[in-house]
Order: C-alpha cells, then structure tokens, then sequence
C-alpha cells in the first residue's frame, strides 16, 4: 500500500485556503485534516508552502506521432510536471492527423508508456470523416477538435454542410480553433502586395486579425446554439469575443464555454519588436486592449479555463523569415509559474489560479475524479513554493526544442513538487518517477 502524508500544507481549493494535512492512499486523497498521524511510506514537510490541485491543460500539442524533432509525449509531458501540470489533453493535428480511431488509439498507446502526467487525446474532425468521430467513446476520450481556421497542419474544415452535421451529431464536447480563413487569405494578399515577402512579424495581428477572430467564433457560437451543442472555444484573442460568452450561468450548466491562454494573458503586439517570431501564435498576440479584457473575462466568469496552447517548434525553424516561420510555442513548464507572477502584480488570486486551470476543467470537461482537492478523488497535487524567485535559462528549460519565449524572465514562485495520480513525480527540480500518467475517463 503506496502511502504519502503531506503535513502543514496551505491548500489552496474550491475558493479558499486552508491549513491542514493531506493523506494519499493508493493514488487517491484518503484524509485531509487539521493533524493526521499516520506512519506514511513517505512524509513531505509543506510548512510555508501552498499545495493547488494538480493544472488540468486542455490544450496542448506534443508533436507525437510525425514531428518528433519539435517534441514528443514524454519530453513535452515530462516539461508539464515540472510546472505543476499534472493532466493535459492534446491535439490530432500530428503527422498523420488522428482522423480515425485506429489513429487515436495509437497515440493513447505511446502516452501509456512514456507519460509522467495524465492524458488525454482530442478526435479530430475533417470534410470528410464524421463516421469516424460518431465512432468515438464519450467516456473516454476528451473530445472533437474542429479547426475552423488552419494553423499548424492541414485539418481545416471548411465545408459548412460538414459542420453542420458535426455540431448537430457529436456525441461529446467539441473544441474549436476560430480563424476565418477567407478574412486572413485577403489580409495577407494585401500585404504581399505592399510589402512582397518581406512582411514583418509586428503585422501578424493584422494578417490574422480580430476580425478573423470574431467571424469564426460568433459563427461557431451560432451553430452551438442552433443544434444545443457542447461548444469549447479555444485561445480567445481579443476582447471582442468575450461578449460572445455569459458570465450569469452556473458553469455545469453552461453549453458554450471560452478558454485564454498564457500568452494572450502575458503578451502584447508592442513584444514583437524584442520576441519576434517567438511570440508568433494563431490566433496571434494583439493588443494591450485585447490582453486586459481578456483577463477582465477570465476573472468576471464569461472565460472558464486557462490553458497553455503548448505548441513547440525548434529554434531553427523559429529563425526563419516571418512567412516561413511556424507559429507556437512552448509553455507547458512556465504556465503555471507565469499565472502566480501575475498574482503577485495584484491581478489574479490563487483561489482563481485554481479555479481555471484545474477546477472549472474537470468540470466542463466533465473528467472523473480529478481537478479537486477532495477525499475520494485522485491525488493530482502541486506543490509550490510562492516566494523563492528563479531564472527562466536554458538550463533549466525541459521542452525537446530547448527555449522559451520567457528566457531571462524571473519568477517570483516555483513548483517545488507534483504528484500525479498519487505518486511523487517531480520533486526539488528532478523528475523521480517517469510512468504515472493515467488515461483520463469522463462521467457523461
């Protein structure tokens, strides 16, 4: 019997912060208290420390099977434990698309056996394969990812009569990337025309533009509301689109649900002069404007869930001209680190921290057991230590492609332990258990 007590720990869940000890028995939270005494296989002293559950990233991409150069589940998922990333649910958009259920059964396969966090792997959606995905398991599959505007891969679709009979007979919650195609076609005819090839990468919020944004989210919203689907709306962008979501529905309740991620909280368009292509991202990064209402969203309830949009490409590829170059990035390691900075400048509460990356995850994606601190439930914890600042450099950076858009920044805290389905995974900066991760399963 694996046993772990975790002693004097600041729990921070389900609205407040509380002083009490944790016991983990056989993966799952056995006793949270004021004092336990118990002769555990293992005593972890969190006096001074603040213990969150485990982040829930639903959006991620870890480049395995097909581009394994960029990063692979295991390199990618061992970054996420080391920020405190303790489940992550990742994209079909590898080489070759997970457009059939042999497909995204080979991707569970590779996580069984190479991944320290929990996982999960979205179906994803083509002109052409709506057999395949009314094929796919509720229960134990995340859900169906529609990019109604091409990023990174070739899985657009674009066919409205396809999308019609996706939103009317998913069987489970689809997740959108939103981007009008035709509006970013013509923004970027328009500047080749101006410019020819040599178009900086300060233009990219112009080429991918919010009106591109809005065109295709409000679009989504409307057929999610015509066929009373389960809507999930990836990476919004601009302040626009947070009109599109209610903040006056209780969450369980809600059927059209908004995610930010980390860089569209963190950067502005006035970073591309310093970051340049390592800030490029679709939906790309816009103003100042557009990352305060965001964040407004996201503390006043109309945008449910935080999330990283993990997407890595080498630096080699990063160097290239604006055209060439491919847009993502890496944060799975720096998301949760990122979140408490912003807490310490006085613009999000742990209590909130909490809420959206993990609490408001379980709950929409309706994930079993998971994303809350509570006696019964797996032990997915993060262990942080919110006063002991630290360099973002390249010895410390886990992703395979080897950088990050937040080198040279200091954090002011740290992620001093993950545990991950009851076992200790990460501790003091060294991965100490490789194969924790377990397959997600879903109450629908």
């Amino acid at each position: 019997m694996a046993t772990i007590l975790i002693k004097n720990a600041t729990i921070v869940n389900e609205g407040k912060q509380t002083q009490a000890d944790l016991l983990i028995k056989d993966g799952f939270i056995e006793k949270i208290d004021g004092q336990i005494n118990f002769a555990a296989n293992k005593e972890i002293n969190a006096e001074g420390l603040h213990l969150f559950p485990g982040c829930i990233d639903d959006q991620v991409h870890f480049r395995e099977p097909g581009l394994t150069h960029k990063g692979d589940i295991g390199s990618e998922s061992r970054a996420a434990v080391a920020g405190g990333i303790t489940s992550f649910m990742e994209m079909p958009n590898t080489v070759p698309n997970v457009l059939t259920q042999q497909l995204l059964q080979d991707k569970y396969d590779i996580a069984a056996k190479s991944s320290p966090a929990n996982y999960s792997f979205f179906m994803g959606a083509s002109n052409d394969n709506l057999d395949e995905v009314l094929r796919t398991d509720a229960k134990k599959v995340c859900g169906l990812k529609i990019f109604m505007g091409s990023s990174t891969g070739n899985m657009l679709v674009d066919n409205p009569n396809t999308l019609e009979q996706l939103f009317a007979q998913s069987p489970m919650l689809i997740a959108t990337h939103c981007e009008d195609e035709a509006t970013i076609k013509n923004n970027l005819e328009h500047y080749k025309q101006l410019l020819g090839e040599n178009i900086p990468v300060r233009l990219h919020p112009k080429i991918r533009s919010a009106e591109a944004c809005y065109l295709s989210s409000s679009m989504a919203v409307e057929l999610a509301k015509k066929h009373n689907t389960r809507l999930h709306i990836l990476h919004i962008s601009t302040a626009k689109e947070t009109n599109l979501f209610s903040n006056n529905i209780p969450l369980a309740e809600k059927r059209i649900t908004a995610e930010a991620c980390i860089h569209h909280l963190w950067f502005t368009d006035a970073d591309y002069a310093e970051k340049g292509n390592l800030i490029k991202w679709n939906p790309a990064v816009k103003t100042e404007a557009d990352r305060n209402e965001i964040l407004k969203a996201v503390l006043d309830g109309r945008i449910d869930i935080i999330a990283s949009d993990h997407a890595p490409h080498t630096i080699e590829e990063k160097a290239q001209p604006y055209l060439q170059a491919p847009s993502g990035g890496p944060l799975v390691q720096h998301a949760l680190p990122a979140m408490l900075e912003l807490y310490h400048h006085g613009k999000i509460t742990l209590e909130q921290i909490a809420e959206k990356m993990a609490h408001n995850v379980a709950t929409i994606f309706q994930i079993e057991k998971r994303g809350f601190i509570r006696e019964g439930y797996w032990a997915d914890l993060a262990l942080v230590n919110l006063n002991n600042p630290w360099q973002v450099n390249k010895g410390n950076i886990l992703y395979k492609c080897g950088w990050s858009p937040f080198e040279g920044s200091t954090f002011k805290a740290k992620v001093v332990s993950t545990i991950v389905s009851g076992n200790l995974v990460y501790d003091k900066g060294s991965l100490v258990n490789e194969k924790s991760g377990q397959r997600m399963t879903f109450t629908r």
